[in-house]
C-alpha cells in the first residue's frame, strides 16, 4: 500500500511534514555596554542637538525627501525589471533565473560604486540525485572610512513559486500598479525592500552629500529554499568581511498593521518534523485488499491529530516549558500597539483564529498504544531557533528616530511569527547589533498570491533607510565621544 505527502501513491508510505511553531522560546540576546547610556540619550535626544543643527539635519532631510520623491519612477521601474525575472529559487528547472537575478542585483551594486565579490557556493544535490549549482552569494562593500560605523544589510532576490492560474488578478511576474498598489512576485519579499535600501544609497551618491556610514551588502538567492550554504559563509568571513561591521539590518518581513510602521525584536523560530507510516512494500488493489490490512494512513491521521487541541492547545508534555514568560517591560510595548484583529483575518483569508525530541517521544508512544503492524518514522530535517534583541540598543533608538521622522509616529515594537532564521544567524556570528527593520504592511500578501507592496510604502521605506543613514552616523558619534570622555575621567 503506498502513499505519500499529497496523497500520491509512493512505495507503501503516507507521510506529512509538521511546522512547529516555537512560542516565545529560548531568549537570545546581545547588548551594548553603552546600551543605557543610548537609552538616556534617545530620551533626551531633542536636548542633543543646538537649533542651528536642527535646521541643518532638516533641511538635509528635506533635500533628501525631493530627490527620493523626484525619482520614485525610476525606482518603481527598477522593481518592475527585478519583479520580471523569475528567479524562484525552490524551482529547479528556474535555477539560471536566480542566478540571473543575482547577477542583476550585482550590476546594481557596481553602478553605486560598491565593490561586489560575488561568492560561489558549489552545487546541492536534489532527492532525485540531480545536482544543481548554488546562486553566487554577494558580499559588497561601499566606503571604508574608519571614522565612520559600518552598516551591513541583509537581503535576498529570491522568491516563491508563483503563476497566474493560482489565482493572482494580474501576470505575478509582471509589475502592475493598482490604486497605488504594486503588485507581482517578490514586490514585497523581498526584492522591493532590498531596492529600497539600494535607493537610500543613491540619493547620498547622486546629491554629493558625503555618505553618513561605510556600506556592507550580503545578497542571496537561496533564503525561499533554505538559504544553503549561507551560514557556512558568514562563519568563514566572521574575521574578514564582518571584522568591521557595528550594525546589521534586516527587512525581510512585514508590519503588523496595515497602516502604523512597526520595528521587531524577536522571531519566534519554527521546527519542522517529517512524519512516515509504512506498511507493506508493493501497490495493493482497495477493492481485494482494503479492510484486510492496517492502512497506514489511518494511522497517520490519529498521529497527527493528537498533537493539537481543538484550541491550538499542542498536547505534547512539556513543550511549554521552554517558553519565556512576558515580561511588564514587554506588555506596556504591547499596550500602544495598532492590532485590528478583523484586519489581521482578511489578511490571511479566514474567518476565524485558533486561540524537538518531545515530538518523536510523544508520536512513538501515541503510535505504540495504536498497536498497529505499521512501522513509524519521525525526523526533524528543517528547525530554526527563536531569535530576541535588545529594544534599547543603540540601533533600534536610531530606527525609531528615523520612522517618526518620515511617518510622523512611532513605530510599533513587534515580535513576528515568521521564522527569519538569519537575524539569529547574524546576531550569533558576528556579535553585532541586528535589527529587522520592515517597509511592507501586513496586507502585502509576501508568499501569497497578489503579493504587492504600495508605492506609499516603497518610497517613504526609502527615505526611512536614508534618514536610518543619518541617525546611526549621529548615534554613533555620540556614544563614542561619551566613551571616551568615560576613558579620559
Amino acid at each position: 500500500m503506498k502513499h505519500c505527502v499529497t496523497s500520491c501513491l509512493s512505495k507503501g508510505v503516507f507521510s506529512k511534514f509538521l511546522f512547529h511553531n516555537v512560542p516565545r522560546c529560548f531568549l537570545f540576546r546581545v547588548s551594548s555596554p553603552t546600551v543605557k547610556a543610548a537609552e538616556e540619550q534617545g530620551h533626551r535626544e531633542a536636548e542633543m542637538s543646538s537649533s542651528s543643527s536642527s535646521s541643518s539635519s532638516s533641511a538635509l532631510e528635506t533635500e533628501i525627501f525631493q530627490y527620493i520623491d523626484l525619482h520614485q519612477s525610476g525606482f518603481v521601474e527598477n522593481l518592475e525589471e527585478w519583479v520580471a525575472v523569475e528567479s524562484d529559487s525552490v524551482q529547479p528547472d528556474l535555477r539560471k533565473e536566480v542566478i540571473r537575478m543575482m547577477a542583476l542585483a550585482a550590476d546594481r551594486l557596481k553602478a553605486l560604486g560598491a565593490t561586489v565579490n560575488s561568492v560561489n557556493l558549489g552545487s546541492h544535490q536534489l532527492p532525485d540525485g540531480q545536482n544543481l549549482p548554488l546562486p553566487p552569494v554577494i558580499l559588497a562593500e561601499l566606503g571604508k572610512d574608519p571614522q565612520k560605523p559600518t552598516v551591513c544589510f541583509y537581503g535576498h532576490v529570491d522568491v516563491q513559486p508563483a503563476k497566474k492560474d493560482d489565482g493572482w488578478k494580474t501576470d505575478p511576474y509582471t509589475l502592475t500598479e493598482i490604486n497605488g498598489n504594486l503588485y507581482g512576485r517578490g514586490a514585497t519579499d523581498n526584492k522591493g525592500p532590498v531596492l529600497a535600501w539600494m535607493n537610500a544609497v543613491e540619493t547620498f551618491i547622486a546629491l554629493k552629500l558625503a555618505m553618513p556610514v561605510n556600506f556592507k551588502f550580503v545578497i542571496e538567492g537561496m533564503e525561499e529554499a533554505g538559504s544553503l550554504g549561507l551560514e557556512q559563509l558568514l562563519e568563514e568571513e566572521k574575521q574578514y568581511f564582518f571584522a568591521d561591521v557595528d550594525y546589521v539590518v534586516i527587512s525581510d518581513n512585514l508590519w503588523l498593521s496595515n497602516r502604523k510602521p512597526a520595528l521587531t525584536y524577536g522571531t519566534r523560530g519554527n521546527a519542522c518534523f517529517f512524519v512516515q507510516v509504512e506498511s507493506g512494500d508493493k501497490d495493493l488493489h482497495s477493492g481485494t485488499f482494503g479492510g484486510i490490512i492496517h492502512e497506514p494512513m489511518t494511522d497517520l491521521i490519529a498521529l497527527l491529530d493528537s498533537l493539537v487541541d481543538p484550541t491550538g492547545y499542542i498536547r505534547i508534555p512539556g513543550i511549554y516549558d521552554g517558553v519565556a514568560v512576558l515580561t511588564e517591560e514587554e506588555k506596556k510595548l504591547y499596550e500602544s500597539i495598532e492590532f485590528d484583529l478583523e484586519e489581521h483575518k482578511n489578511n490571511s483569508g479566514v474567518k476565524k483564529f485558533l486561540y524537538d525530541n518531545k515530538v518523536v517521544e510523544y508520536l512513538e508512544n501515541v503510535f505504540s498504544k495504536r498497536k498497529s503492524p505499521n512501522k513509524l518514522k519521525v525526523s526533524m530535517p528543517l528547525g530554526a531557533k527563536p531569535w530576541v534583541a535588545d529594544i534599547n540598543d543603540p540601533l533600534y533608538i536610531a530606527a525609531k528616530r528615523a520612522v517618526r521622522t518620515v511617518f510622523r509616529e512611532d513605530p510599533d515594537f513587534i515580535r513576528d511569527g515568521s521564522t527569519v532564521p538569519i537575524a539569529r544567524m547574524f546576531q550569533t556570528i558576528t556579535q553585532r547589533s541586528v535589527i529587522m527593520l520592515p517597509i511592507g504592511a501586513a496586507d502585502d500578501g509576501e508568499h501569497s498570491q497578489n503579493e504587492k507592496i504600495s508605492r506609499y510604502n516603497y518610497i517613504e521605506g526609502t527615505k526611512v533607510f536614508a534618514v536610518l543613514f543619518l541617525e546611526i552616523s549621529k548615534l554613533h558619534g555620540q556614544l563614542q565621544e561619551a566613551s571616551n570622555t568615560k576613558t579620559d575621567n
